[in-house]
């Protein structure tokens, strides 16, 4: 059963917490919670869960280009690589094509692991997308991406002006 969901007549009619910004941050965290605790049964959470979903899509990768895929920081990813490494999980490679970088690759350990977050995720979005039509998701990510690419020139700018 889909929620009912009451709107005001426009967004600047709510208080702040119920502006869209808001909204966009408390679904985020909601969604966050939601992924973590389906993955809790495999020992993952959705940033580790998503790394090794990655890695086993796109195939061995230094730290740097897992970090800018994924978007997160290179400490960061370090950190999350490492945890998931000293679970057997994923394991460094010598780069063939570069004898100063290591390739961050999957251990037979993960392969089956990974099936399984694939099949939790695919449960999970059936279940958040119900009520929400193809041109509705459509439409939201075009939305998002708007929203992005923005959020992209305003930390552009607070760049520039830090430096």
């Amino acid at each position: 059963m889909t929620p009912s969901v009451s709107l005001p007549l426009h967004e600047l009619d709510s208080p702040p917490w119920r502006r869209v910004e808001s909204t966009l941050m408390a679904t985020s965290r909601a969604l966050r919670r939601a992924y973590d605790l389906r993955l809790a049964g495999l020992d993952l959470n959705l940033s580790e869960a998503n790394l090794l979903a990655f890695v086993a899509e796109h195939g061995p990768m230094t730290q740097t280009q897992v970090a800018e895929r994924i978007g997160m920081g290179r400490a960061s990813a370090g950190q999350l690589i490492d945890a998931l490494r000293q679970r057997s999980l994923l394991e460094r490679r010598p780069d063939p094509d570069d004898r100063r970088a290591w390739l961050v690759a999957l251990t037979p350990r993960a392969q089956p692991l990974v099936e399984r977050v694939r099949v939790i995720d695919r449960r999970l979005r059936d279940e958040l997308r119900e009520g929400i039509d193809r041109s509705e998701r459509r439409q939201l990510a075009r939305t998002l991406l708007r929203l992005q690419a923005n959020l992209e020139v305003v930390l552009e700018e607070e760049r520039r002006n830090g430096d």
